[in-house]
């Protein structure tokens, strides 16, 4: 197996449904992924050891999905340099927007790209573009991804 690109993080066993989209999605794209389950606020120190060894394993990009208070993508992108891309998860309490607000309410210096609430499979289009600009067998794939978009 390849490194992976994209590293596809979770907050909870609860948000694997919504971000399988993305997993699903970067499959299509044949990018090498992990995903993994790490609560920023569960598990803080796993998360930071995970988040500072990914350039070593060849991760490109974070794909970070959370509901709730949502801190998974600000927690990543407040350790590392690689871009994050934050999935707002609805959930019972206000449907996703309060997770929403928090990933696009970041301070300045830390950003975190945001998709649509349960918004997977953009999170993993995004990230795909990311690291088309370097890969042009990546470009290739994502250029018929949009002709046939128009079909």
């Amino acid at each position: 197996m390849s490194q992976p690109l994209v590293a596809v993080l979770m907050g909870s066993t609860s948000d694997e449904e919504i971000m399988e989209k993305a997993t699903s999605t970067l499959k299509d794209f044949d990018v090498e992924y992990e995903k993994k389950i790490i609560s920023a606020h569960r598990n803080p120190k796993k998360l930071s050891a995970y988040v500072n060894e990914a350039k070593e394993r060849g991760v490109k990009v974070f794909i970070a999905g959370a509901g709730k208070a949502a801190h998974l993508g600000g927690a990543i992108a407040a350790l590392t340099t690689l871009p994050v891309i934050a999935v707002p998860i609805a959930g019972n309490d206000l449907g996703g927007l309060d997770a929403l607000l928090s990933m696009v309410q970041m301070p300045s210096g830390v950003p975190v790209a945001t998709v649509a609430i349960n918004g997977s499979k953009n999170a993993a289009i995004l990230a795909t573009q990311i690291l088309a600009l370097g890969d042009d067998a990546i470009d290739n794939r994502l250029e018929k991804f949009k002709a046939d978009l128009g079909r």
